[in-house]
């Protein structure tokens, strides 16, 4: 009797809508995703390319507000990662090939299934990792491995921003649009440690000049979006040596900090895996 009691109450308690949040913006994500496929297939590319854009906003949305809540789970985790590959890896694929590369036949196809094949094995081995039975540094929190699918969709999407802004058919061009698909989708499954933004923290002395510069970027966004966001992308590449250099030199004193005393560490270039 208290047993049935007991389940009849934890059905009716069920659970609170603070851990649903998290799993409702990440399927805002994915009907965004799934709206960016609709208005390709229609030739609304501009609208295809704003959909991703909004996945993007809701995607960075979905962890932080669980983080924030204390809601994380491995559902969401999951759905997460489905999400993004559909969003991040097939939705941009589509609305290039649509928009661009099926001037270029069988080869332009073949270009397009080798990025969500990318994203997906960029997820395949972020999930892997979450579930190591040696959980790496907490220092390696602030990184990336390779590309994070987010960003790679923006960067894959970048011509086709570019020919929006200006007149000229060039940025769409078949074999501009597929050099830059495949050098991001290799991006996201390389090992070049990334910034993740996540746990990063602005010191004093520079939060003023953070702020001009993020109020900068979003007055060039407002007046030119697509030029805007093509230059928000160019700066995201333009981290990735100096992340790599921060990886390479966290990791260098991590090795050093575990080292016996009096024991040299070897100078070496340090895998991001490590």
């Amino acid at each position: 009797m208290d047993d049935d009691l007991r389940s009849r109450r934890g059905r009716l308690r069920g659970f609170s809508i603070n851990r649903l949040i998290p799993n409702v913006l990440t399927l805002a994500a994915l009907c965004s995703g799934l709206t960016a496929i609709r208005f390709g297939l229609q030739g609304e590319m501009r609208l295809a390319v704003i959909a991703i854009i909004v996945a993007a906003i809701f995607d960075a949305l979905d962890g932080r507000v669980a983080r924030r809540l204390g809601v994380t789970s491995r559902f969401g985790a999951e759905l997460d990662s489905l999400s993004d590959f559909l969003c991040f890896g097939v939705a941009p694929a589509l609305v290039l090939y649509l928009g661009s590369l099926r001037e270029a036949g069988s080869l332009g196809w073949i270009v397009v299934l080798m990025f969500p094949i990318c994203s997906a094995l960029r997820l395949a081995r972020f999930n892997t990792a979450l579930v190591s039975d040696t959980p790496p540094p907490a220092w390696t929190g602030s990184f990336f491995t390779g590309v994070p699918a987010p960003a790679g969709a923006l960067l894959a999407l970048m011509p086709l921003m570019v020919s929006f802004e200006i007149e000229a058919a060039w940025p769409r061009h078949a074999l501009v649009v597929g050099i830059v698909l495949v050098a991001v989708g290799g991006l996201m499954v390389s090992r070049l440690p990334t910034f993740s933004f996540k746990k990063g923290r602005v010191p004093r002395h520079l939060v003023l000049p953070a702020l001009l510069s993020a109020a900068l970027v979003m007055t060039v966004i407002a007046s030119s979006p697509w030029i805007g966001l093509s230059l928000l992308g160019l700066g995201y590449m333009a981290l990735i040596p100096f992340s790599w250099m921060a990886y390479r030199r966290q990791a260098m004193a991590d090795r050093q900090a575990a080292a016996a005393p009096g024991e040299v560490v070897p100078l070496r270039a340090v895998d991001p895996q490590d």
